[in-house]
């Protein structure tokens, strides 16, 4: 990369709290975020990425995950690398992988490793990412377009969650303040909801086995399960009125202040 070129980036990223930053600003790990407080000062440097393999595979592939997405959802994706500005908070700002031309949602392409990639870890991994570019640009939704190092595509949409973000919002809000102030931040502590992943994939079970023994149980009990809430339907109306507790036949109905009637088995014959 030409000198000048990487001191404009350097410069230019100094000035804002980008999408990358909210996961450092949202995660646990205190250095990372007095590193990130540094950088934003232009006390130090950004860290020197280009030896680390991870990255720069996900570097690689993100215009082949672009075109994978749009080859197979039909999809198109327009803003490529676009930086937004929020409107307001002028220190925000999000350098989008894309935006869906049809729907306007945010495009985030990743590459993850195969071992112990699960939906969910991948949606909670980035979620603050997403959740950043979301509020800066007014998205209602992301997609989250991953290849993983196994051979595999995963897109999952994640809809803006307006409890996180607020909770994102009052953290990136007093980092900022941190930087100006030259106070060094400390970590925020927040815990934030995890929004889930829209549901969009049909999973074939067959090789679960606990899926298999429960899927078994509910077969055999699902009639008798009918015909007990029957019973009780029926049980419920036989109860008089004005009764407060009715019995017989090793079964007792008790009726609560509220009127609500509950049933409990009797010892004995």
């Amino acid at each position: 990369m030409n000198s000048a070129i990487g001191t404009k980036r350097f410069v230019d990223r100094r000035a804002f709290v980008g999408g990358s930053d909210a996961r450092i600003i949202m995660g646990d790990n205190a250095p990372a975020l007095l590193r990130l407080w540094q950088e934003k000062r232009g006390e130090v440097e950004p860290e020197d990425l280009s030896g680390d393999l991870l990255v720069q595979l996900g570097n690689a592939t993100e215009q082949l995950n672009r075109y994978w997405y749009e080859k197979n959802t039909g999809q198109a994706v327009g803003h490529v690398q676009r930086r937004v500005m929020h409107p307001v908070h002028r220190w925000m700002a999000a350098t989008l992988d894309g935006r869906i031309e049809a729907t306007g949602a945010v495009f985030e392409a990743k590459f993850m490793l195969p071992w112990n990639f699960s939906e969910e870890a991948a949606a909670e991994k980035h979620m603050a990412q997403l959740q950043h570019n979301m509020w800066v640009t007014a998205s209602r939704t992301a997609v989250l377009s991953i290849i993983t190092g196994g051979g595999k595509w995963v897109e999952m949409t994640i809809r803006a969650d307006p409890l996180y973000q607020h909770l994102l919002l009052t953290a990136e809000k007093k980092f900022w303040r941190c930087v100006e102030s030259g106070e060094p931040p400390h970590l925020f502590g927040i815990e934030p909801p995890r929004p889930r992943p829209e549901a969009v994939r049909v999973v074939d079970m067959s090789s679960s086995n606990a899926w298999a023994a429960f899927a078994a149980i509910y077969r055999r009990t699902r009639d008798a399960a009918g015909e007990h809430e029957r019973a009780k339907i029926e049980l419920k109306a036989l109860v008089p009125e004005d009764a407060k507790e009715a019995s017989a036949h090793g079964l007792r109905a008790k009726r609560s202040k509220s009127g609500a009637i509950s049933f409990e088995l009797l010892a004995g014959p």
